[in-house]
This record gives C-alpha cells, sequence and structure tokens, in this order.
C-alpha cells in the first residue's frame, strides 16, 4: 500500500553538464594523486580516468541530482522525511539522464480542538499514613533472618532443594538445590506456595502443582506435575527498630528519627507528585491523539523503533545480560514508536502555533525541583548548565509542561482521589 506521504519527483540532468563535472573532479585528484612509476601530480590523465573514472561519475551525477531535488522541494514547498530511493529512468531525452526520486514527506498538521475533552487529575496528599508505610517498606528492604525451629508461615525465608517432575520424568529447569524463598510471596506458583506453608526444617515433602494453561513453557503449560523437596532450613524476619541506628543509615546524621520521617516525606511527596503528574501528562498526550489523527511518515516511524531497540538491548548490558546476537527486532517497538512520532510532530506543532518554548526561568525551574532531591543542589544545577545535552533535556521537559499546562486550560478537568497502593503500584 502507498503511503498518504509518499512523493515522486523526475529529475532530467544534462550529460554534458555532468562530463565537465567529471572532469573537473579527475583533475583535482590528479593534482595531488601519487602512483608508482610517477611524480605526484604528475599522472596521465588516461591512468587517472581509468582508475577514478568511475567513482567521479557517481559523485557527480549524485550532486547533480541532490543539487536538483533540494531546488524542487524548495520550490514545491515540500519537507522530506527520511531518505530518497533514487532510480534511473529511460527516455530521459537526448543527451540527458533521467531519475526518479521516490520519498515521504512530513504531514500537513491542522491543529484539532481539544476543548471537548476530559482529563481527570487524580489527587493525593501525603499523610502519616503514607510515611508510615513507606518506612515499612524501607525496614523490610532491610530485614535480617535467623534460623528458627518452628514452622514456616507468613513473610519466613524458607531454603530448600526441589526437583520436579512430570508423568515421573524430570524436567527441564525442575531442579534446584539451596533455593531461598520467601514464604507468601508469589515467586513461586500458588500449590507450591501453599505447600511450603508450615513446613520445618529438616522436612520432606511431596506435592502436586498444576501450571496454568498460558505458562511460558509450553510443555509445562496446563499440566501438573510432582515435585519432592528438602526444607533446609526456616528463617524468620528480624525488621530493624525505627531508632537512631536506621536513621542514620537512611542518610540522616544526627541519627534524629523525626529529621528522617521529615526527609521521607518530603522524597515521598516529591515522588508522588512525579507520578500524579506523569498521569496527567498521559491524557493530556491521549486528548491531543484523539482530536489530531494524522499519518506518520514509516522512515520516522523505522528510526524510532530502531532507537527504542537499541535502548533496549543498552538496558539489557547495563543489567549484565549477555546480549550479543539477542534477537531483537525493532518492529516489536512500532506501535510506541507510532506513538512517540505522532506525538513528537504533534507537540512541534503545538508549541509553534501556541508559543509555548521554554523561557529561561521555566528550565531553571525543571533543574531546579530535580536538584531538590541531592545532598548538594547548587552542584547538580551547575552540572546541567555545564552540560548541553543535559540542558537541552531539561528545555525539553520545561516546553513539555508548557503544553500539559496549555491543554489542562482547553479541556475539562475534574479532580479525583486516588489510593496510594495504587499510584505507586504496590512499589512503596
Amino acid at each position: 500500500m502507498v503511503s498518504p506521504l509518499e512523493r515522486r519527483i523526475d529529475i532530467s540532468v544534462s550529460l554534458a553538464e555532468i562530463e565537465g563535472e567529471i572532469g573537473a573532479r579527475l583533475k583535482n585528484i590528479a593534482r595531488t594523486l601519487k602512483m608508482p612509476g610517477f611524480r605526484p601530480g604528475k599522472v596521465p590523465m588516461s591512468l587517472v580516468a581509468k582508475n577514478y573514472g568511475s567513482q567521479a561519475r557517481s559523485e557527480a551525477i549524485g550532486r547533480a541530482v541532490e543539487s536538483i531535488l533540494e531546488a524542487k522541494l524548495k520550490e514545491q514547498n515540500l519537507r522530506m522525511a527520511g531518505y530518497p530511493h533514487i532510480q534511473s529512468t529511460p527516455d530521459a531525452g537526448e543527451g540527458r539522464l533521467g531519475f526518479t526520486a521516490t520519498f515521504e514527506v512530513y504531514p500537513e498538521i491542522t491543529l484539532g480542538n481539544v476543548s471537548g475533552q476530559s482529563i481527570e487529575r487524580p489527587v493525593l496528599a501525603v499523610t502519616d499514613a503514607e510515611v508510615d508505610q513507606t518506612l515499612d517498606v524501607l525496614r523490610k528492604q532491610r530485614v535480617r533472618y535467623s534460623e528458627t525451629d518452628r514452622p514456616a508461615q507468613k513473610d519466613d525465608r524458607v531454603v530448600i532443594d526441589f526437583v520436579g517432575r512430570k508423568e515421573g520424568v524430570e524436567f527441564a529447569g525442575g531442579r534446584a538445590d539451596d533455593h531461598a524463598m520467601i514464604v507468601g510471596a508469589g515467586a513461586m506458583l500458588p500449590d507450591f506456595e501453599q505447600a511450603i506453608e508450615g513446613v520445618t526444617s529438616g522436612d520432606k515433602k511431596t506435592f502436586d502443582v498444576k501450571f496454568p494453561d498460558d505458562y511460558q513453557a509450553k510443555d509445562l503449560a496446563g499440566s501438573t506435575v510432582q515435585f519432592d523437596i528438602l526444607v533446609k532450613k526456616v528463617e524468620a524476619p528480624h525488621l530493624p527498630e525505627l531508632d537512631a541506628e536506621f536513621a542514620k543509615a537512611l542518610g540522616s546524621a544526627d541519627g534524629n528519627v523525626e529529621t528522617m520521617r521529615a526527609e521521607v516525606r518530603a522524597n515521598l511527596e516529591r515522588e508522588v507528585k512525579k507520578r500524579l503528574e506523569a498521569k496527567v501528562k498521559q491524557q493530556v498526550m491521549d486528548a491531543l491523539l484523539a482530536v489530531n489523527p494524522l499519518d506518520v511518515p514509516k522512515a520516522l516511524v523505522e528510526a524510532e523503533s530502531k532507537q527504542m531497540a537499541d535502548a533496549a538491548l543498552r538496558d539489557m548490558e547495563s543489567r549484565g545480560m549477555a546480549v550479543k546476537g539477542f534477537p531483537i527486532e525493532p518492529a516489536w517497538f512500532a506501535d510506541k514508536a507510532i506513538r512517540r512520532v505522532k506525538l513528537g510532530l504533534l507537540l512541534s506543532e503545538v508549541v509553534k502555533t501556541n508559543d509555548l518554548y521554554a523561557k529561561p526561568e521555566h528550565v531553571r525551574a525543571v533543574i531546579d525541583e530535580f536538584a531538590a532531591s541531592f545532598e548538594d543542589p547548587q552542584e547538580v544545577v551547575r552540572w546541567y548548565y555545564s552540560q548541553p545535552q543535559r540542558l537541552a533535556e531539561a528545555e525539553a521537559l520545561a516546553v513539555e509542561s508548557n503544553v500539559v499546562q496549555w491543554v489542562l486550560g482547553q479541556v475539562k478537568v475534574s479532580d479525583k482521589s486516588v489510593a496510594f497502593d495504587e499510584l505507586m503500584g504496590n512499589a512503596a
């Protein structure tokens, strides 16, 4: 299917001009050319043409086509997206070479009216309850375990050896030694988790486990298998007290518990604000897309998809994974890439149409907000202003914020309370 953004331009090049350009290029090469048996710059033109004629011809034609295409794009007021596909054409006429340039153009955008769109702005005020919940998570991150003789219960750590068999045959990935699991954490299948509750050190146990129908290992999906386990240890958790030692571990230099709570609250408020703004931004972008259907150049989508695939590989590599030869296909990211390209084009048009460019004070506000969570905010600010790339990122965020505020001023906005766990995705 031909893209609605695809364009073709016929190009005709004078052979005489090409030959003249070839001659000029060969003379330029000859001035400094070194060849065995000849002094520099004294190689006969016949040898220069023999060795470099093809290169000179290709360069001359390419430059001529590029120049004519550039002029025609300007004449027709077309913005080319990506690179053109150039094909030679027959019957260009006596003394001429013919070509066709096929390419995509950027879409013409007439912004739709967002005033009919509605946005629910999530609202959450951080209270002592959320601070306490966050402190509980921080305590659990620093949990210590000690061996116990009592039966295993929720939150205990159990160390086991296990072997899984399907129809009496051990299956791949079904064996582990010294496997540590937290009871009730949901890391294992439900039947396995249930079987672990109540075991004690030294227990041997055999039980059935039903794999879900959509389990990733197809040979196990929907199957019931048998596990044999040996319980090596049951360990009870011990959470640190909310005391001076814990406060110091969280970075409170004087060990003051109230100072620690205040710092946790401040960090939590920043995180909550960031997540609330992200939810609003998502709805703003959806609203813009809803009233601005547009086609996007395949070249831009392909480039964005490749960038996303490359970023995924870099992320995997940073996590210590071996990525050489890992089959990540740019096509996997096509849907997200299309959304990104559409939003990029729309945001650019919204900014241009409504003069929403970032002013220096907007950029500084973005940097100050980011720097506030660091021990030395001024050092972070100086670092931003000394790094052009980082400063450009801050400017982009400031522009994005301007767009969000502009859209919020156009649409119907209603506030809606959101639960802490829902907002944080149970991460806190």
